[in-house]
C-alpha cells in the first residue's frame, strides 16, 4: 500500500510565466523560421502542459481512491473482527471494577465501578449510529443487503487483489471523466467510473473485467483540443485546484486514526489485523484471570 502523498511526480506542472506567454512568442518566432517551413502553433507548448498535469492528477487521484478503499475496508474489517472483543475487554473491565468496589466497599471503588459500567454501553452519536452503514456512495454493501434481506457479505480483505488493482487503474487512467471533450461524453464517463469504483470497492475482479470490455467496445471519444490559449490556462487554474482539494483528502485519511493504523504494516494490512487480534485476545484472558481471582473462582 502506498499512501498518496504530495510529491513532485503528481504535481501540476505551472504555466508558462506572463513574460512566456505562448502568444507573445508567436510573432518572434516566427520570423525566423527557414526554409518556409510551419510555425508551431502558439498553444502547442501550453496544450503539452496541460495533458502533463490532466495525467499527474489521474495518477494522484488513483493513489486517493485506492487507498481510500483501503481505509474504509480496514475499518469495516477492524469492526467486525475487533469490536467483540474490545466489548468483552469493557464488560471484563466494569466486572473487576464492581467485584473490587464489593470487596473493599470503598467510596472511590465505587465510583470507578460506576465509570467502568457507564462505558460497557455508552449512548452513541450520530457518527457511530451510522457507522459501518453509509460510505462516499450512499450505503455500504452490507446495509443494502440488511435492508433488501439479502445475506450479508462483508469484505473479506483490507486490500483488493493485485490484479484487481491493476484493473482498477488501467479502467481509471483510460475512462476518467476529465478526459471528455463534451458534457454528454463526461456524463457517460461519470456512469462508467461510477461502477468501476463500485466494483473495485468490493474487490470483484470478474467484474472489472468485464467492465474493461465494456469500455474496450465502447465508442472510442476524440482527442481533446483546446482551440485557445485562455481556456488551456483556465484549465491549468482548475487542475490545480482540483490537486489541492485532493491533497486535503489524502491528508485526513493518511492522520486519521485508521490511516495511522495502516501505515504500521504497508505490505500486509491484514496481517496487521491478525496481529491486533492475538494481542486483545491476550489481553481478554488475562483480565478473565484477574477476575475469576477476585471472586474465588
Amino acid at each position: 500500500m502506498t499512501t498518496p502523498e504530495a510529491d513532485q511526480s503528481s504535481s501540476v506542472p505551472e504555466a508558462d510565466g506572463p513574460g512566456e506567454r505562448p502568444d507573445a512568442r508567436a510573432s518572434s518566432g516566427s520570423a525566423g523560421q527557414e526554409g518556409g517551413a510551419e510555425a508551431p502553433r502558439p498553444e502547442e507548448r501550453l496544450e503539452r502542459a496541460v495533458r502533463v498535469a490532466e495525467q499527474a492528477l489521474i495518477e494522484y487521484e488513483i493513489a486517493v481512491e485506492t487507498f481510500r478503499i483501503e481505509v474504509e475496508n480496514f475499518s469495516r474489517l477492524h469492526h467486525q473482527k475487533l469490536g467483540p472483543m474490545y466489548s468483552r475487554l469493557d464488560e471484563l473491565d466494569a466486572e473487576i471494577a464492581e467485584a473490587k468496589a464489593a470487596r473493599t466497599g470503598d467510596p472511590e471503588d465505587v465510583r470507578a465501578a460506576q465509570e467502568a459500567r457507564a462505558r460497557v454501553m455508552p449512548m452513541p452519536g450520530v457518527e457511530e449510529l451510522f457507522h459501518g452503514w453509509m460510505d462516499s456512495e450512499g450505503l455500504f454493501p452490507e446495509a443494502v443487503a440488511m435492508l433488501t434481506e439479502q445475506p450479508v457479505r462483508p469484505p473479506q480483505r483490507v486490500r483488493p487483489s493485485d490484479e484487481a488493482r491493476k484493473l482498477y487503474r488501467e479502467l481509471v487512467r483510460k475512462a476518467h471523466p476529465d478526459l471528455a471533450q463534451d458534457e454528454a461524453e463526461r456524463a457517460r464517463r461519470d456512469e462508467f467510473i461510477s461502477r468501476v469504483n463500485s466494483a473495485y470497492g468490493r474487490g470483484d475482479e470478474p467484474l472489472l473485467r468485464e467492465l474493461a470490455e465494456e469500455w474496450a467496445a465502447g465508442p472510442a471519444p476524440a482527442e481533446w483540443r483546446p482551440s485557445h490559449s485562455e481556456e488551456l490556462y483556465a484549465r491549468l487554474e482548475w487542475l490545480s485546484q482540483r490537486k489541492e482539494l485532493l491533497t486535503l483528502v489524502a491528508r485526513e485519511l493518511e492522520e486519521g486514526a485508521i490511516g495511522a493504523m495502516l501505515k504500521l504494516a504497508p505490505d500486509d494490512p491484514d496481517r496487521l489485523l491478525e496481529e491486533i487480534a492475538e494481542q486483545l485476545l491476550a489481553q481478554v484472558e488475562r483480565r478473565e484471570a484477574e477476575l475469576a481471582e477476585l471472586l474465588g473462582r
